[in-house]
């Protein structure tokens, strides 16, 4: 199924949706859906890649992201859509529930 980029509203729409339940939030940074995960210690921070990995390759959909320690910065964009598409907020949500781990 080929995804189309979001215009601008939608994109405003999506992610004050997504944002709508969190206490650290997405945001727009190079043209990508982007958030920075903290954990208490890097167990839980690959505990958590770990989860998302297995994820991505089920929906074929894989994050970009740099993990140090306990931290793990994410940033999410459809490249063959050349942008965000819905693709990447299905993917933000499932992170976020990842995201409480302990």
């Amino acid at each position: 199924m080929k995804h189309q980029k979001l215009s601008c509203n939608e994109l405003k729409k999506s992610l004050t949706q997504l944002n709508s339940e969190n206490t650290v939030r997405w945001y727009l940074e190079d043209e990508k859906l982007t958030k920075t995960f903290k954990f208490d210690d890097f167990n839980l921070a690959f505990e958590f890649m770990t989860r998302c990995a297995t994820y991505a390759e089920q929906v074929n959909h894989h994050p970009e992201w740099y993990n140090v320690y306990g931290t793990v910065k994410v940033q999410l964009t459809t490249h063959d859509a050349s942008g965000i598409t819905f693709k990447d907020f299905a993917m933000a949500t499932k992170m976020d529930s990842f995201g409480c781990i302990g």
